[in-house]
């Protein structure tokens, strides 16, 4: 039996995961977490084979939040379930220790069968991102963006999908001044002019929706 806790902000999401996972009799819901810090908590005391990861929550989260599970919990697999179906992103978590990424839209069965190849060693990557991760490197050097950081790329994310500085600072629990912050940093590292820079950068490299 796999043991698997679900770790993303939203109940309803949670809740969705819980009901895919009761379909497979080999997997069993240990715990579940709306924050890197409450699964902290759950892992101090549930056991469990795998973790489901969500990248974008508040506070400690994404490549951070899973390098501190690789760290303190080496032999817990990490699956990342994300919105994002962007190479670079998916790279970034795998770098980081997680053996499987994944993306959202993906099927239940696509899911479950996931599930099962990173609780038993393997690995996953999501077939819509091999092509980019294999054709998108760029040998001459880095996209851009791959110099932000973690919280950066995120709150860049963020802007780029149409949200203000207020929305993202609830979204993410920081202050309008810390997000700005941010906000001014990587524009600086981007070389971006304006917020249209910063929109037209992430259509153009598939980090978003056009």
């Amino acid at each position: 039996m796999t043991r698997i806790i679900i770790v993303d902000d939203h109940a309803i999401v949670r809740h969705g995961l819980k009901q895919i996972l009761a379909l497979a009799p080999d997997l069993a819901v240990a715990g579940e977490a709306a924050s890197g810090e409450e699964l902290r908590t759950v892992l101090a005391r549930v056991e469990c084979d795998l973790v489901l990861l969500d990248m974008n929550m508040p506070g400690l989260a994404g490549v951070d939040l899973i390098k501190w599970i690789h760290d303190a919990y080496p032999r817990v697999a990490i699956l990342v379930l994300s919105m994002h179906a962007e190479g670079q992103i998916a790279s970034r978590a795998l770098k980081a220790g997680a053996r499987g990424y994944l993306t959202k839209d993906s099927e239940p069965e696509i899911l479950i069968g996931a599930i099962r190849k990173v609780a038993h060693g393997g690995k996953f990557i999501d077939a819509a991102l091999v092509e980019t991760l294999v054709f998108d490197h760029d040998p001459a050097g880095s996209a851009p963006h791959e110099s932000l950081s973690e919280r950066e790329l995120q709150v860049f994310l963020l802007f780029a999908s149409g949200k203000t500085v207020s929305e993202i600072a609830n979204e993410l629990f920081l202050s309008i001044k810390t997000v700005s912050t941010h906000k001014f940093r990587l524009m600086r590292k981007m070389n971006f002019q304006t917020s249209t820079d910063l929109v037209r950068y992430a259509i153009r490299h598939r980090l978003i929706d056009g």
